[in-house]
């Protein structure tokens, strides 16, 4: 099953008309100067605040959160054995220290006096059965891709678990810190079944607020946790209002309805600013727009000439402009800039972004590819979508393709990320890929032949020595060197095509102050920051 699939994010779609220029630069995108690295810290506790949401999540089980709804709410509940802090490096969790007595052997020596919101004390047993769940074909879960290399799970002390690995694994426990490392009580996996993570069911887990009330199609609260083993929430409560409308979104916003909220619409942002009602901040993200090449193997596509073709030719700064507002840039390669922030030295230069017609026309000829029609799936999962597809159809037209935008509904284009028979006639598709560890590999690696989420079927068995190569690499600087040669393989094969780098973009009403502005909200307890602003 595939993961972090969709972060269908609400910016405006203003039409591929607005788009034009184009031009080229010759450096990879900067990271922004205006972005916040936090915001001010609370004056004070505070009873409650309402969070604005775009959608509901469909379940709370950590083993299917894969989205913005659902681990915007889940990081607040449930902990992993690592911790993604709000400036993207990782630290301990639920596990106090992890040990790697070999490259093939990771030992977690599990925090003590760490309750479940039940009472219950938190042991080796919950962890190993929550990680273990990974492993279990009939639960489906939607992070395997993570578990690959794994060998076993065992409890080898009343608190420590030790992950035994068929080759060594750079990543993986890079990743214990997002939704494969989360634990939650062994009991109430049991005992709550297929009810686990939903509203009728619940969740037993460690985080500093706990499930409240679900009421279906309106909001879900959380409650302070007031047994929690780390600092205490500020707030008693938080309420999550699910307001799909983006001009819905913006009007709480200002009007006070609700607090605060991430994934702000390009659109709203000169709103928001204008009503004096709270700060916009744009935060670090890992989170880029890119096209997904469905089949490599057949069509138009299979021909590189014509996938370098169709790059030269979209227009990358009209379609930021235009759609995706002042917090995104438009790149060529697909990793995120941030995913370097770690190893920034190591980052490699990507190619320029520039936009040349007439050296797309000669590819297209070169490849006798002109007249021939490629199909691009669109759906209104995301409101940039369509803009987005728009656009790549009159790239693709101008340089003698015949380019059909096929609109799909939601689950349809759902399906895309997770069953071959969802993209059988489709050539192209457009997504919003946010990684769940700071490391550009995490990306690189999806092209890897046997990778789930390679979903054009890239192969390549130079790059697939080099993907093994460093993924069993633990030096960060030393896999980074090696991931900058993959990049270079990626950004000239381009099994997809990148569009633009992300920041992550949020708004903080007058009220309170606190969360972080980092993507990490995604699996950090963000929640538990926020307070009075004054």
């Amino acid at each position: 099953m595939s993961k972090r699939l969709l972060a269908a994010t609400a910016v405006l779609a203003l039409g591929v008309a607005a788009c034009g220029g184009g031009g080229g630069r010759s450096a990879a995108p900067a990271q922004s100067a205006g972005l916040s690295a936090d915001t001010p810290e609370p004056k004070g506790d505070i009873d409650g605040f309402t969070w604005v949401s775009y959608a509901e999540p469909p379940t709370l089980d950590y083993v299917h959160a894969f989205d913005y709804p659902q681990n915007m709410v889940l990081s607040n509940v449930c902990e992993s054995l690592m911790r993604w802090t709000p400036d993207l490096k990782e630290a301990p969790g639920l596990a106090e220290k992890v040990d790697r007595p070999d490259p093939r052997t990771l030992v977690y020596t599990i925090r003590k006096g760490v309750r479940f919101h039940s009472g219950a004390e938190m042991t080796a047993d919950d962890v190993v059965a929550s990680l273990n769940r990974h492993l279990d074909e009939q639960v489906g879960s939607y992070w395997i891709s993570t578990f690959r290399n794994v060998e076993s799970i065992t409890k080898t002390g009343p608190m420590e678990v030790t992950v035994a690995f068929k080759q060594p694994d750079a990543l993986f426990n890079l990743e214990m810190g997002a939704s494969p490392g989360t634990v939650a009580s062994a009991a109430s996996i049991k005992a709550m079944g297929k009810a686990f993570g939903t509203a009728d069911g619940g969740l037993d887990c460690t985080g500093p607020f706990k499930l409240g009330t679900w009421t279906k199609g309106q909001s879900i609260r959380l409650d302070r946790f007031d047994g929690y083993w780390g600092a205490k929430a500020k707030a008693g409560k938080v309420t999550f209002a699910f307001v799909p409308d983006a001009a819905a979104r913006t009007n709480a916003l200002v009007t006070g309805e609700a607090d605060g909220g991430y994934l702000i619409p390009a659109s709203s942002i000169a709103r928001l600013r204008a009503s004096g009602a709270g700060t916009v901040y744009g935060g670090p993200n890992l989170t880029t727009a890119d096209l997904i090449v469905a089949d490599l193997r057949r069509g138009p596509l299979s021909d590189v000439r014509v996938r370098q073709a169709l790059s030269l030719a979209i227009d990358r700064d009209g379609l930021v402009k235009a759609a995706l507002g002042e917090y995104s840039k438009p790149t060529t390669v697909p990793a995120p800039v941030e995913a370097w922030r770690n190893v920034p030295e190591a980052r490699p230069a990507a190619p320029p972004v520039k936009r040349d017609v007439a050296a797309a026309r000669k590819l297209i000829a070169e490849a006798g590819a002109a007249g021939r029609k490629i199909v691009i799936a669109t759906s209104n999962a995301a409101p940039e979508f369509p803009v987005i597809s728009n656009a790549v159809q009159a790239a693709a037209k101008e340089i003698g393709l015949v380019a059909e935008v096929r609109t799909i509904a939601p689950d349809a284009y759902t399906a895309l990320f997770s069953d071959p028979e969802a993209r059988k006639g489709i050539d192209l598709f457009p997504t919003l890929w946010y990684l769940s560890a700071t490391d550009p590999l995490e990306l690189y690696g999806l092209f890897e032949s046997s990778q789930f989420e390679n979903y054009g079927g890239f192969s390549d068995p130079a790059y697939d020595k080099l993907v093994a190569e460093a993924r069993a690499e633990h030096d960060r600087a030393e896999r980074a060197r090696l991931t900058a040669r993959l990049q270079e393989t990626a950004a000239t094969q381009l099994p997809w095509i990148p569009l633009a780098d992300l920041d992550n973009v949020m708004f903080l009403g007058k009220r309170i102050t606190g969360a972080p502005t980092s993507i990490s909200y995604l699996y950090y307890p963000w929640a538990a920051d926020v307070g009075a602003a004054g």
